[in-house]
């Protein structure tokens, strides 16, 4: 044991000895090396390494980046963590953080802190971190959506899903023609500005949806694989028609909106009837595995980059083809619960509170400074809310649901959550929405995903409320 140690003392004494002398020599050469020559091998403009250019370590990409990163995701866990507490889901809460830390709160009562933390020059990092995040994202929505569900619950999905499309898109088209004039970008026609708005009035938060079902117990309940399938059926109706809108905003004219949608349509099935079967063929047998290894999960991420490649070359942006990557996967419960651990806890982590951070960026509600203003945001929550519930509870009364399952229903497909984010930062890059516009729309996203829970509680107390007049009723008859 002894010897032990003093070999190991006179290892680190002789090594770190040779060391300081390598260094020593080193000074000697550097003293020996002309001033000119060493200025002359640095790049332009180049600071010394770890210092920028006023002498500051944190004036590098990679510090503020990362500085960044921990101030965003340990804002979006203390916030979730709140809303978990108040009986909301914890995604609210992360994107209530990006509001939180963007010029409409952080920005306007430390303005140099903001300045310095989220500068103009450090946004575009931050920006394809979380454009990433959000491709993962949407690869586990298409990975958790069960087709043979929605098959088995065609009929009333297809009629609910589509009425609750219909309608608030309707109302959005409608409410347009309220904001085009004074609110829309310049330069931007009133169809793609009209059709964006009912998309964005439409959309469902599927991933949301299924984590109220699961906290509440509703999972695997008629109202639970009711509201599932139909909030499927609605994401999947809904980003097939931001592709159309999208091809439309971004094409030079109505040809080439319509070969964008044309090929859009071929690879779609392509990868539904061609792709998809011969991807599961290759990954039956890592499917059939209870732990399907790296090359697999390798295998299936560069699956999903391709997917999102091919759809952002065709023009309807990347994030369609991560959606549809995850469709095609393995139908094997096992394997899509793998995938789906393996990544929602990097992305809905680490990486999503980026994307809520960067769109909190975006989000500017100053812009809102007046009453006519407020009075359109209000117009605005109203006018999705009783489209999107609304319609989707009349469709499910007429199905033969009762009212209380129906108004239920309507609750849950009137949650927007993320997918209502992710649709409105694909409208403001593509110029359709304004700023102002832009933060009316997100409030309505935040505004309706919060009220899902408390409508749901309302719901369950007039579910609850017949049975219990019956039953005083039958101790009255009984009594006489």
């Amino acid at each position: 044991m002894r010897k032990g140690i003093l070999v190991y003392l006179a290892t680190l004494i002789l090594f770190g000895a040779g060391i300081a002398w390598v260094l020593a020599q080193g000074r000697r050469l550097e003293a020996a090396r002309p001033i000119t020559a060493a200025a002359s091998s640095a790049p332009e403009g180049a600071s010394a390494p770890g210092r920028g250019p006023e002498g500051a370590p944190l004036s590098r990409p990679l510090p503020v980046l990362l500085l960044q990163i921990i101030v965003i995701v340990a804002t979006a866990r203390a916030l979730g963590a709140v809303f978990a507490l108040l009986g909301q889901p914890p995604v609210i809460g992360e994107i209530v953080a990006g509001i939180v830390l963007g010029p409409s709160l952080f920005g306007a009562l430390f303005p140099k802190a903001f300045g310095f933390l989220f500068a103009p020059a450090s946004i575009s990092l931050l920006k394809l971190f979380a454009e990433i995040g959000v491709l993962l994202f949407l690869f586990g929505v298409g990975v958790e959506l069960d087709l043979a569900r929605i098959r088995r619950r065609a009929r009333t999905a297809v009629f609910v899903s589509h009425a609750s499309i219909v309608v608030p898109y309707f109302l959005g088209a409608a409410v347009s023609l309220l904001l085009y004039r004074e609110f829309a970008p310049a330069g931007v026609a009133f169809t793609p500005f009209a059709l964006f708005m009912g998309i964005a009035t439409s959309i469902t938060a599927f991933p949301v949806l299924v984590r109220i079902l699961r906290e509440r117990g509703l999972s695997g309940t008629l109202l639970g694989d009711t509201a599932v399938t139909c909030a499927a059926v609605d994401d999947v109706t809904a980003w097939s028609l931001l592709a159309v809108v999208v091809a439309i905003a971004g094409a030079h004219g109505l040809r080439a909106a319509v070969g964008t949608i044309i090929l859009a349509a071929a690879f779609i099935a392509a990868m539904l009837f061609l792709i998809g079967p011969l991807i599961r063929r290759g990954l039956a047998s890592a499917a059939r595995r209870e732990r399907p290894g790296k090359t697999a999960v390798a295998f299936v991420l560069g699956i999903l980059l391709a997917s999102a490649l091919a759809t952002e070359l065709i023009g309807i942006h990347a994030l369609f083809g991560a959606f549809l990557a995850g469709v095609v996967m393995p139908r094997d419960p096992r394997f899509r619960a793998y995938l789906t651990e393996r990544l929602e806890e990097f992305s809905s982590v680490f990486l999503l509170p980026l994307f809520f951070a960067f769109t909190g960026l975006r989000t500017r509600i100053g812009l809102l400074d007046d009453s006519r203003s407020w009075l359109l945001c209000g117009l605005v929550i109203l006018v999705a809310t009783a489209g999107k519930l609304g319609g989707s509870m009349f469709a499910a009364r007429l199905t033969g649901t009762p009212w209380g399952e129906a108004f239920a229903l309507g609750a849950l497909m009137n949650s927007r959550g993320l997918m209502e984010l992710i649709a409105l930062n694909i409208g403001y890059e593509l110029g359709i929405l304004s700023p102002a516009v832009f933060a009316i729309m997100v409030l309505m996203a935040i505004v309706t995903t919060f009220a899902t829970s408390p409508l749901l509680s309302l719901s369950e107390r007039w579910r609850t409320e017949p049975s219990a007049d019956r039953d005083r009723q039958r101790v009255v008859v009984q009594g006489d």
